[in-house]
């Protein structure tokens, strides 16, 4: 199978005229969202999940089946999920945390499309801090008042988590790790791997010393301008990666 990247539209995201090939589409981003977060080394056993609405029946989501390696993930084997929690398309089972997590943010949320939750090791080990991330750098400044902590210890992962999602671009499960939110799989994505690495950066800039910050303005500024559609392009690069290395994902 040969994928061809066609450079007249790869910063453009598509429209459809038929739900099928929308469809198909956001499942094929989701697949190769699993694929990308295999190589970068988020999957810990069979903990972690993501999801993306259907674009028709919106009132389900499609994931990845419970126990299937992150890295062998292709289109054909998500799952169609109800709001009542049953599999209606799709065959095995799903992680009954996923259901937990994706059923009542996606049915609570209609702005939001796709969410991941995975347990990296840099967002999980900067959420046992219970702080925000700091505007260290501009990447880091996308997230300014853009996330916030939530206790699913505390609180659990139903109806309460599903409130906490306000408008934020990822919520930081103390002691957890990352949970991201976008309008696309591409926006989830790109958020869960760039506050990853942000996690990263303040780990190792506080065991240094002291950083210094961004002002408030001047990250207030960088968070209100990298909105869904520059989460959205940010993650194509990796997309056009990953489908030339590993393109039987699509099928």
């Amino acid at each position: 199978m040969t994928i061809t990247i066609d450079a007249r539209t790869i910063n453009r995201q598509p429209s459809f005229t038929h739900v099928e090939d929308e469809r198909q589409y956001r499942k094929e981003r989701l697949a190769a969202a699993f694929r990308v977060f295999a190589k970068l080394g988020y999957e810990e056993g069979v903990m972690g999940h993501a999801s993306v609405r259907d674009p028709e029946k919106t009132d389900h989501y499609w994931t990845n089946p419970f126990g299937l390696s992150f890295g062998l993930i292709k289109a054909s084997d998500l799952v169609l999920m109800n709001y009542e929690g049953k599999i209606v398309e799709g065959h095995g089972l799903v992680h009954p945390g996923g259901i937990l997590l994706h059923l009542p943010i996606l049915r609570d949320n209609p702005h939001i499309v796709s969410a991941a939750h995975t347990h990296s090791i840099y967002g999980r080990t900067w959420s046992s801090f219970g702080r925000l991330l700091d505007p260290l750098t501009a990447e880091a400044a996308v997230f300014h008042n853009r996330h916030a902590i939530y206790d699913s210890f505390e609180h659990g992962e139903g109806d309460n988590l599903a409130q906490a999602v306000g408008n934020n671009k990822v919520l930081l499960l103390k002691n957890h790790g990352i949970l991201s939110l976008g309008q696309t799989v591409d926006e989830a994505a790109y958020w869960f791997i760039s506050f990853e690495k942000a996690s990263q950066g303040q780990l190792l800039a506080e065991a240094a010393g002291k950083p210094l910050l961004i002002s408030e303005s001047h990250a207030e500024a960088i968070a209100l301008r990298t909105d869904a559609q520059f989460g959205w392009l940010n993650f194509q690069p990796y997309y056009q990666s990953i489908i030339t290395e590993q393109p039987y994902l699509l099928k």
